[in-house]
């Protein structure tokens, strides 16, 4: 058997199965990314790597065998140079190891510390990101929040990265804008800090990357050293942020341990860090020290027995970083054994409960982002996720969720596509940019909690909701499916139950990335029933060219389509109801014009008895008019 050291998998990877196939013992392929197995001896399965190595149609895995030698090379096989996208290839190193230069270096002090100012999260996951890479070049990584930084601490550091975005006109993010008012008045207490900074921002902005530029001065004039020049990253950032974390954290890890930057050690420290690649692509995310919140908690109870509810409340003193799973678990095991709620791993998608009107997932939700009053005022009100049945305290009944499911008929059923022979197999083939799609549109952290952001889920118990829309949806617009198997989603989208019972996505929208991600790919199923069924119904054709034609051009709106169907009858009924007061005075939905011309408040309708009413009035069919107005918001 080949003995082989040491086995890790480059960038690239296509998650084809192969080597998972081959080596199920070593490699472990996941949706996004393959991983070595934590804890697996590759000298115990050397030839099974090999074999797997070879197989794999993109050439990353790699291995080495005792004494440092080359994977063996076929004959005919072609000659593959690799380019770095992220992190650059170390150039070939003297025979130094032996000199004990490196290892000086990495004796002593080896904490770094990474601040992140960000508004949407970018720069924090990107601070997060540096802290689990840090640990490959011997340095242990610190994230801090600038909100609660104490900025006096920063003397006594040796190495400091900062992530910066920029927000609204160059303004520091709201997380950081009080440490850099004191940073302004501050001395040069960085005498002994070597610095680097990652500006994020957006070119179509006048200002572009300045809070990061404005960290780089800030520091420079506080007495810090740059180890390395900024990089300013637009809104596709991640190959010049990957480029400048494998540069900056190469050098700054250089700093020993009395803060003397050893740049002759630069180049060991790079061949060092690519070896130990795979010790830094895995184990856990680091965690971000929040300060602690004084913060009240209102959960709420229900005993089934009893049929009592009610809420009860705790005055807590809690870390901000903790999770609310942590506060609840806290709670019941120092305050309440019966409290009651599902417990499990933090992505676990029954877990979700509402807190402050958010749907989310207990375990993925840090305190200090639903309780921003860091004063004893902060207030947190836990509740049982609406559009189910509660069976104690948090915990609810996800059948009526299930039962949905299973009667939408979910199944995939493929169809003929596209395909490329790779070595021992064929596998097919698909557009980059249409992969992503469908990877990003099927992003759900919870579909249990998505069922319930709509509003029309607790009235509707037969509707199928968001989540299994969004799923459909999605399975129709994979080009792996067949035309029939997609014939039938877009029928089962089209029944009574289907999206036309959704009667306003905003309710879903303002739930997060995952709101945001589900909206779309709900109005886009919208879209398509209504294009599928072309409004043969009792208003036909009608309603769908008459409210295009205004909604496009704008000389009237939904306040004054009313009043234009009815024509003078309408008038009066408008002013007696109010309706024209706020057409003149410009209280108007849209915000369009309320008349471009008097046509449209004296002509005589055409359409009287063909449209239905919409105003002050019941209206049969509803979902129709609000489906063609969603529809028509997103694209004006």
């Amino acid at each position: 058997m080949s003995a082989v050291v040491k086995v890790w998998i480059d960038e690239g990877c296509i998650t084809c199965d192969a080597c998972e196939n081959i080596c199920p013992e070593v490699f472990h392929v996941e949706d996004d990314s393959c991983f070595i197995v934590d804890g697996v001896n590759p000298n115990e399965w050397g030839d099974d790597i090999i074999e797997a190595a070879e197989a794999c149609p993109v050439d990353v895995i790699m291995y080495e065998v005792a004494g440092g030698e080359e994977p063996p090379i076929e004959e005919d096989a072609p000659v593959v140079v690799e380019v770095a996208t992220s992190t650059p290839a170390a150039p070939a190193v003297a025979e130094v190891a032996g000199d004990g230069a490196l290892d000086a270096v990495m004796a002593g002090d080896r904490d770094l510390h990474i601040l992140f100012g960000s508004q949407s999260g970018n720069a924090e996951a990107l601070c997060t990101l540096i802290s689990k890479k840090a640990a490959a070049y011997g340095l242990v990584g610190h994230v801090h929040d600038m909100d609660g930084f104490d900025l006096g601490s920063m003397s006594g550091m040796k190495r400091i990265l900062i992530a910066c975005s920029t927000w609204g006109e160059g303004e520091q993010p709201d997380n950081a804008e009080v440490l850099f008012n004191e940073a302004k008045g501050s001395a040069k207490i960085l005498s002994n800090t070597h610095f680097s900074v990652c500006a994020l921002g957006d070119t179509s902005y006048e200002f572009f990357c300045q809070s990061g530029k404005e960290w780089d001065e800030m520091l420079e004039k506080m007495g810090g050293t740059r180890i390395h020049d900024r990089v300013d990253c637009d809104v596709d950032y991640d190959i010049p942020a990957a480029a400048w974390i494998a540069e900056a954290l190469s050098r700054i890890s250089c700093v020993d341990d009395s803060g003397t930057f050893n740049e002759d050690c630069v180049a060991e420290m790079s061949a060092h860090a690519a070896g130990d690649s795979v010790a830094g692509g895995s184990g856990d995310v680091a965690t971000v020290v929040m300060p602690e919140i004084q913060l009240v908690a209102n959960i709420f109870r229900y005993n089934a027995d009893t049929g009592e509810t009610g809420v009860d409340a705790w005055a807590c003193a809690v870390p901000g970083h903790h999770s609310v799973l942590d506060l609840l678990r806290t709670l019941k095991a120092t305050q309440d054994g019966t409290l009651t709620f599902r417990d499990g791993a933090a992505d676990d998608p029954t877990t979700g409960v509402c807190v402050n009107g958010r749907l989310v997932l207990p375990g993925l939700t840090r305190l200090c982002d639903v309780a921003r009053d860091k004063g004893e005022g902060a207030q947190i009100r836990i509740e049982p996720v609406a559009a189910y049945d509660v069976i104690r305290d948090l915990i609810v009944d996800y059948r009526s969720y299930d039962n949905l499911r299973a009667a939408s008929k979910p199944w995939f059923v493929g169809g003929q596509r596209e395909g490329t022979y790779a070595g021992k197999s064929v596998i097919g083939t698909m557009d980059t940019v249409v992969a992503t799609e469908l990877h990003v549109s099927n992003e759900i952290a919870s579909p249990q909690l998505l069922h319930a952001a709509s509003d029309a889920v607790p009235y509707n118990r037969s509707y199928m909701g968001p989540a299994v829309v969004t799923h459909l949806w999605n399975r129709s617009c994979d080009p792996r499916i067949s035309d029939k198997s997609r014939k039938v989603i877009i029928e089962n989208l089209a029944s009574t139950n289907g999206v036309k019972a959704e009667t306003d996505i905003a309710s879903i929208h303002r739930q997060g990335m995952m709101g945001l991600t589900a909206a779309k790919s709900v109005l886009q199923a919208k879209t398509a029933v209504l294009a599928h069924d072309g409004y043969n119904g009792r208003h036909g054709k009608h309603v769908w060219w008459y409210t295009w034609s205004i909604k496009s051009s704008g000389k009237v709106n939904e306040t004054t389509l009313y009043r234009t169907v009815l024509g003078p009858m309408g008038l009066v009924n408008n002013a007696l109801s109010g309706v024209s007061a706020r057409m003149i005075f410009g209280f108007t939905r849209t915000g369009r014009p309320m008349f471009n011309e008097l046509l449209g408040m004296l002509a005589p309708p055409a359409g009287i008895g063909k449209m239905p009413k919409q105003f002050n009035s019941s209206v049969e069919n509803h979902h129709e008019v609000v489906s063609i107005f969603n529809e028509m918001d997103g694209r004006f």
